[in-house]
């Protein structure tokens, strides 16, 4: 059986409907989530009727920004909640850990695109606590001897992103102002990059990582930059409501430009069939 925490989340969901043999784990209930119930809890009870060969481990809290609010809880949930799972990994001999990281782990970049040698500089708790519970996990995989491998998506979208959520990405951010006809906000010029990638082709790789038991670091993504002023001129067209684009003042610690190097993950085969504009109209239009 494989365990997949995090089914009530974007791509926990996904990967429990696209995963046979496995089962959901989440603090919220969700029609993807059989075991309700908090990572950072007695998870020994939670998992007692079950034989765990494999865990995949997407639960996290995944806003940036109220990670700068509350980073305490960040940290709890991120990294407490991560080595909780690492040593019912390692009482219960699990042969697997694959560990759902983030490209928020690697900060501001050196150079590009971004391969998984890049350094590691987060600038935010979030991106910090992504980046211990990583290494936790490597860790043990080292001492322990299970095989763990880390995945690193970079901006991931799907039609389950939740635009009402104030910590949702831009994308869902945009398309909810986008269908009520309201302006889409750039803060900077908009020529700051980043890697869309849909949340099929993070399931792809999941699945490739799971059945070759693979074990290291990837970034998961399409290898594309795409700007915030391309995406929003596309997201306005789509929703064909004529939306006007606002630009405000930078936010202070925005990344420039990102981008994914996916070399590491092709050599599993690994195929980014994401088309952004393709996959935004048929998810949200």
């Amino acid at each position: 059986m494989i365990l997949i925490t995090g089914t009530s989340g974007q791509l926990g969901s996904y990967l429990v409907e696209n995963i046979p043999n496995s089962v959901g784990l989440d603090i919220r209930s969700s029609p993807y989530t059989k075991i309700r119930g908090d990572i950072r809890g007695d998870i020994e009870e939670l998992l007692e009727n079950y034989e765990i060969d494999a865990i995949i481990h997407a639960a996290a809290q995944v806003s940036v920004v109220k990670s700068v609010e509350e980073p305490k809880l960040d940290a709890d949930v991120n990294i407490m909640g991560t080595l909780n799972l690492l040593e019912y990994a390692r009482k219960h001999d699990v042969e697997h850990f694959i560990y759902i990281s983030s490209a928020a782990v690697y900060g501001e970049p050196k150079y590009l695109p971004l391969d998984e040698k890049h350094p590691t500089k987060p600038k935010s708790p979030y991106g910090l606590s992504k980046l211990t519970g990583e290494r936790y996990s490597l860790l043990y995989g080292e001492l322990y001897g299970i095989k763990v491998a880390s995945i690193r998506p970079f901006n991931i979208f799907s039609p389950r992103q939740d635009p009402n959520n104030p910590y949702s990405g831009v994308i869902s951010i945009f398309v909810s102002r986008a269908k009520r006809g309201l302006p889409l906000i750039i803060y900077g010029d908009g020529t700051q990059t980043r890697d869309f990638v849909s949340v099929y082709d993070v399931v792809q790789l999941v699945k490739l990582v799971l059945e070759k038991k693979a074990t290291g670091v990837y970034n998961c993504g399409t290898g594309k930059e795409t700007s915030i002023r391309e995406l929003a001129e596309l997201i306005g067209k789509l929703s064909s409501k004529n939306v006007e684009i606002i630009y405000q003042k930078p936010r202070e610690g925005d990344i420039k430009r990102s981008y994914a190097d996916i070399s590491r993950a092709k050599v599993l085969g690994f195929t980014p069939h994401t088309d952004l504009k393709r996959d935004l109209k048929n998810f949200f239009f």
